[in-house]
């Protein structure tokens, strides 16, 4: 990778008279899902600090957790006492039914985050919220329970916005981590590894950056660290309180201490700024004299998670032209930028947009395993681009109400008492576009979509609204421009 500035240079904060509307696009493109132009127009306005900040709030607006998840939480003590009384062809009944509703519950869940995530007054912290939870991984094959998926995401979201050795500390706790990572069956003379060889391996060090006598030292400081019914305990006589070893210092550590040891490593600084450009700034790995200079600021800092944030995000490099325009969207992205750039809200109908997701290769909350998604050039198959093509396709045409169930029909219709009605392309939308100025029109339409200068598709773009006038001409037309446009290699980056 051949980068004009210097390390020095690249961390510097962009200066102001390079703060333009294309800026403005690239920094919205990529810290959220799309950049709508009235996004744009208020952070022209307002200029990059500000911009960062109102991206990266101190205390990011929670997730509403849906009824159905709430009950599934309010209902575990009193499940776990039924089940313990039942017998055995009772225990299974109950068991199905609970995989019943939970199933249930985590449809209603990803509906919500996507309504949640849409909405572009959230969209860069829901899209940091994803950043870090493909870090701190958690996915439903391990924890089937939707309200400690949904809690695990929450303490993502709130403590997101603190410091990096603080987040670790909360993961600890995490009921979600301590089954998805085995720390509950951890006790003192028989320590589970899975939990401390993640936290090095895959949080907060990489390979390389411990050793396998570090880790078998901290798991023992991890004993003792489970949850009872969902909610976190620590279990004194679980825990080992012997001496360990960890990365050369000796001591009675407990989990605390360990992760407190961990953010005095020199790894410590440089691999969440790794993750990061991996996952907002392109696949090549950044060189290392880079990511040293960027961990050594934020060591500086404390760790601190918004100011990397908005430093790393309002930073010269950032807006270099190698960057713009050069990450793949991922099948999240895709979606929720699809609706951000029609104006257009989620559907209550998980059972059709659910395998939308999983074809395209992103099923929220179902990680592939602990390492999360890959991400970058791994998104795009023939397989999983037939499959955004679909999707797009589908939001241009109205939904076929006839053939939905009962319940579908009547979570639409409250869905539209609610303000919440707009689910597929109507002709409503390209009104602006239908103007004499068709070639004005045409860069306009596709400085909105596309996020790189497309001058090969002005022709078609402008041929397809000139027709506009025509009335019989100007669905046709200008849906199957629209659609050419979704199906472009450019419409898949940002």
């Amino acid at each position: 990778m051949n980068l004009a500035l210097t390390p020095p240079e690249a961390w510097q904060p962009l200066p102001a008279a390079a703060w333009t509307e294309d800026a403005a696009r690239h920094l919205l493109r990529r810290a959220g899902w799309s950049a709508q132009p009235q996004e744009v127009a208020a952070a022209l306005r307002d200029g990059l600090p500000a911009t960062l900040d109102r991206l990266f709030p101190r205390e990011p607006p929670p997730l509403p957790e849906p009824a159905s998840v709430a009950a599934l939480a309010d209902d575990t003590p009193a499940f776990v006492e039924r089940l313990r009384a039942a017998d055995p062809a009772d225990r299974r009944k109950l068991l199905q039914e609970a995989r019943e509703r939970a199933r249930e519950a985590l449809l209603d869940l990803t509906i919500a985050w996507l309504r949640h995530a849409r909405r572009s007054d959230r969209a860069a912290v829901e899209k940091w919220t994803l950043f870090l939870g493909n870090i701190y991984v958690v996915g439903a094959d391990k924890v089937p329970n939707p309200a400690l998926l949904c809690r695990h995401q929450a303490m993502l979201r709130a403590r997101g916005m603190g410091t990096a050795p603080a987040l670790a500390r909360a993961v600890l706790r995490s009921p979600a981590m301590i089954n998805y990572l085995d720390l509950q069956q951890s006790r003192r003379g028989a320590p589970n590894e899975n939990f401390a060889r993640e936290l090095m391996e895959l949080f907060t060090l990489g390979i390389g950056a411990y050793t396998e006598a570090d880790v078998k030292e901290a798991a023992r400081a991890f004993t003792g660290y489970t949850h009872r019914a969902g909610e976190f305990a620590f279990v004194p006589a679980r825990h080992d309180p012997g001496p360990k070893t960890v990365f050369g210092q000796s001591g009675r550590f407990d989990g605390d201490a360990v992760i407190d040891l961990i953010y005095r490593q020199p790894a410590a600084a440089t691999h969440l700024p790794a993750r990061w450009a991996a996952f907002y700034l392109a696949d090549e790995p950044l060189p290392e004299p880079y990511l040293e200079a960027l961990g050594a600021w934020w060591r500086g800092a404390d760790f601190s998670l918004r100011e990397f944030a908005r430093h790393a995000f309002g930073s010269r490099l950032f807006f270099e032209p190698p960057f713009r325009g050069a990450c793949i969207k991922s099948p999240i992205q895709y979606y929720l930028g699809l609706l951000q750039d029609f104006s257009l809200d989620v559907p209550p109908l998980p059972r059709r947009l659910v395998p939308a997701f999983r074809l395209m290769g992103q099923l929220p909350y179902h990680p592939p395993n602990v390492r999360g998604w890959v991400g970058g050039r791994h998104w795009i198959s023939s397989a999983t681009l037939e499959a955004r093509r679909l999707l797009a396709r589908a939001l241009l045409r109205p939904v076929d109400e006839s053939r939905l169930n009962a319940d579908e029909q009547l979570a639409l219709a409250q869905a539209r008492a609610a303000g919440a009605g707009v689910f597929t392309i109507d002709d409503a939308w390209f009104a602006p576009f239908s103007r004499p100025d068709t070639g004005a029109a045409a860069g306009e339409l596709l400085r909105r979509l596309l996020p790189q200068s497309a001058d090969a598709y002005q022709p078609v773009v402008a041929a397809a609204l000139a027709g506009a006038g025509r009335p019989a001409a100007e669905p046709a037309r200008l849906r199957g421009a629209v659609l050419a446009l979704l199906e472009t290699p450019e419409y898949q980056l940002c």
